[in-house]
């Protein structure tokens, strides 16, 4: 399958970001018409709304043009933010994705899914259970492919071994945090995404919003529905986060001085590895949309990559909250295994 530079990310699409779903199709279809082929959602994203969005938006013979991705395994059933919740409305077992990819079609008005993902690696489950029912739905014909989103190189590493070893599908994508003030995966996950011939789609470029212009030195942060979601990503109090508004004040600057907008600049620094496929941009407004598009055609030249590079080294991230490898509804419950082993 063939994609785009760009993928269109749907997360803002729905009660979580906006709300009108004739606004967020218009957005959808603009983004096509700009050449985008390349729709990523998830089925907890506004608890399917954004799904349902994103169907009605290719009816009328837009299906076959697009490159389809969504994702399973969180929650589903509750608010976000809030716990509970039937536990066998989530994770990476066959009973809850066979289900649950029925859901998805419903939802997106398809018969088929391009690119079906694993939301987040899931301790309970083995990966060969996982697999065995990707495998089963891609004979058939249910999903084309499938793929992992945010799992650690040693998962990606075993998942690979073990789809190997019992004549199973494999992941063929990855899908971790990257941008400028996330840069840990160069360390790891993307020598081994090139090792097996992986197909790389980095969520958040824009660092959850703090590349995108809105947050400099000496003003009032702006108020956002992810900074509610997520407080430990935007906290000021946070040492690791005063370091990000450090580093987004002189990537500013290096963006000035090298003529370009701030969001050009970090979109075009994820696609400059040559293990990315496609980073995904998420826009909730057509503004947004519009500010994001002409990032693929920018090219930066070895001394602005070299200078990003004294800004926020290579490998390093700001903010351990931001890597996004633990699931937080995971990470109690495996700090307690560890206290009573």
């Amino acid at each position: 399958m063939q994609v785009s530079n760009l993928c269109l990310g749907a997360m803002m699409f729905g009660a979580w970001g906006e709300p009108d779903h004739d606004v967020s199709i218009k957005i959808i279809h603009r983004a096509l018409d700009a050449g985008i082929n390349f729709i990523d959602t998830a089925d907890v994203y506004s608890q399917g709304e954004s799904e349902e969005i994103v169907g009605k938006a290719l009816i009328g013979g837009l299906r076959d043009d697009v490159i389809l991705a969504t994702k399973v395994h969180s929650q589903m059933g509750v608010r976000a933010g809030e716990s509970g919740g039937d536990p066998n409305k989530r994770g990476n077992s066959r009973r809850w994705i066979v289900r649950e990819v029925e859901n998805s079609l419903r939802r997106l008005q398809t018969d088929w899914i391009d690119l079906y993902q694993m939301h987040r690696p899931e301790p309970g489950t083995e990966v060969e259970e996982t697999l065995s029912a990707l495998t089963d739905l891609q004979r058939q014909g249910k999903i084309r492919a499938f793929g992992s989103s945010t799992f650690q190189p040693h998962a990606i590493v075993e998942a690979q071994w073990v789809a190997e070893r019992r004549a199973l599908g494999r992941f063929v994508t990855e899908q971790p945090p990257y941008s400028l003030l996330v840069r840990g995966i160069e360390a790891d996950v993307l020598p081994v995404a090139e090792k097996y011939r992986m197909g790389v789609i980095p969520w958040s470029p824009l660092a959850g919003g703090w590349l995108t212009g809105r947050y400099r030195k000496g003003q009032e942060p702006p108020k956002s529905n992810r900074a509610q979601r997520l407080p430990g990503r935007y906290d000021l109090s946070k040492p690791g986060n005063q370091a990000k508004l450090d580093a987004v004040e002189e990537l500013a600057l290096l963006a000035e001085d090298a003529g370009l907008s701030l969001i050009h600049l970090a979109i075009a620094f994820t696609l400059t590895h040559p293990a990315v496929t496609a980073p995904i941009i998420g826009p909730r407004t057509m503004e947004q949309l519009e500010s994001q598009l002409g990032a693929a055609d920018v090219t930066l030249s070895s001394d602005i990559l070299d200078r990003i590079d004294k800004i926020v080294p290579a490998g390093a991230t700001l903010n351990r909250d931001d890597s996004g490898y633990i699931p937080p509804a995971l990470r109690e419950p495996l700090l307690r295994r560890r206290r009573t082993a």
